[in-house]
């Protein structure tokens, strides 16, 4: 074996341009795979990172305007959620896990002895921190203790704890709210993040609800109005997804989810609207979003898998058409091997074995190649938001490896059956 193998290479570096002119077919194969899997990958975990950093699997309900008669009320009537209409549907909601009421204000003037700034308030119940993904770099979150003594504390911003303190550390400190003085307890580590309802969280200020409630509530509503209610579906809920998508019929925009219409179904009893009136209240379904990326990046990955797959087979083709010339230009070494011996299989073995190693060289190359590529678009900043880079898996790698054996078999093994099928006699009076 190891002597056909060398006789392989040294017959291939005996037709260096040919062999070169080969191989490059079978490298673009590899490299079309390895590279196009890798830039679905690195869509993938980039939607998937800034989803996170938004919240993956949530939803922000909100009060509109009735545009169906219910209740013997003209429609128009404008739906506003408050405290009650949360504690409702924690208590009756099937398809909501958690969930937060939230009031935000903007432009609320905070002072802290070093700087000032006009910033973005929210009053926050502590399951938020978990649905929204609030991480701290130090510091503590809010807690159930705080929201029920009321305590003025407050989480800040990574980038409003650059503009009040600089460089300091805030934890500790104190801040005037609104005139009302709290203690920053919490940092917000720094967010890369792309989706918003009310701006990024790098600039905002979290306080637990209660004290928002008292200090900043809703202008011109009744107590206890909410500016949205942030609730996290249920693992079930989140799984029926994929077989409610594919069972729609229509537009997907006008897919009925089954959160969205328990919630609806809540507030309608409460509220006195129609439960089907989806504009009395409205809900934006992350999970939904995410289900939709999810779908898109993965008949992406399949599409570029197909395309590198088809690259390769037809580097393959020009691999089998270069060794049926060899074994043409070869017919007469092949009938002189065989009038000294040589058997029928070991014709076939050193055909194959050139093919085979002129095929697993070039890919080797190849992913050689497509490796550096995927290092060299790394090394560039700043990558956008939602490309993590181009990540090469190990399902990348098996599937990209299983091609090249199977392309190298395949392409391999006819000509070295038409070499060995030569007749001795036929071949010995063969003149190129």
């Amino acid at each position: 074996m190891r002597e056909a193998i060398r006789q392989s290479l040294e017959n291939l570096r005996a037709n260096t341009l040919r062999s070169v002119l080969t191989m490059f077919g079978i490298l673009w194969g590899i490299v079309s795979i390895v590279v196009l899997s890798a830039m679905g990958e690195g869509f993938r975990r980039g939607n998937d990172a800034v989803l996170r950093e938004f919240g993956r699997n949530i939803g922000i309900v909100w009060g509109g305007r009735t545009s169906m008669q219910a209740g013997g009320e003209r429609a128009g009537r404008v739906v506003r959620l408050t405290i009650d209409d949360a504690r409702a549907i924690e208590r009756q909601a099937r398809l909501v896990s958690t969930l937060s009421p939230e009031i935000n204000r903007g432009g609320v003037q905070v002072k802290s002895r070093y700087n000032a700034a006009a910033v973005g308030v929210h009053g926050i119940e502590p399951p938020y921190q978990d649905i929204r993904t609030i991480e701290l770099q130090y510091g503590r979150h809010l807690n159930w203790q705080d929201e029920r003594e009321a305590r003025r504390v407050a989480l800040i911003g990574w980038e409003m704890s650059q503009q009040l303190f600089g460089a300091r550390h805030p934890i500790g400190e104190s801040i005037t709210i609104a005139g009302v003085r709290f203690t920053v307890v919490g940092r917000l580590r720094r967010k890369d993040q792309d989706s918003s309802y009310s701006g990024p969280d790098n600039n905002k200020i979290f306080i637990p609800f209660t004290v928002m409630s008292e200090i900043l509530p809703i202008p011109n509503a009744e107590p206890g109005t909410l500016s949205q209610l942030i609730v996290a579906p249920t693992p079930a809920a989140v799984a029926e997804m994929p077989d409610i998508l594919a069972r729609r019929t229509g537009r997907v925009a006008d897919v009925d989810w089954p959160i969205e219409r328990e919630v609806r179904g809540i507030l309608a009893r409460r509220k006195g609207f129609n439960p089907d009136d989806t504009e009395a209240v409205s809900m934006w379904n992350t999970a939904m979003q995410s289900l939709f990326f999810e779908r898109i990046v993965y008949y992406m990955r399949q599409f570029f898998a197909v395309v590198g797959i088809v690259t390769l087979a037809l580097g393959g083709i020009g691999v089998m058409n270069i060794m049926l010339i060899a074994v043409k230009d070869r017919t007469r070494e092949i009938g002189v091997r065989k009038a000294l011996g040589a058997t029928t299989r070991a014709i076939e073995r050193q055909f194959f074995l050139e093919g085979f190693v002129l095929t697993m060289t070039s890919g080797l190359a190849g992913l050689m190649v497509a490796g550096a590529l995927c290092l060299a678009v790394n090394t560039l900043a700043p990558l956008p938001i939602r490309f993590s880079g181009m990540i090469v898996t190990w399902q990348t790698g098996v599937l990209a490896l299983g091609a090249l054996v199977a392309v190298g078999v395949v392409t391999a093994t006819l000509p070295a059956r038409r070499a060995a099928q030569l007749p001795p006699t036929e071949a010995l009076r063969y003149e190129a």
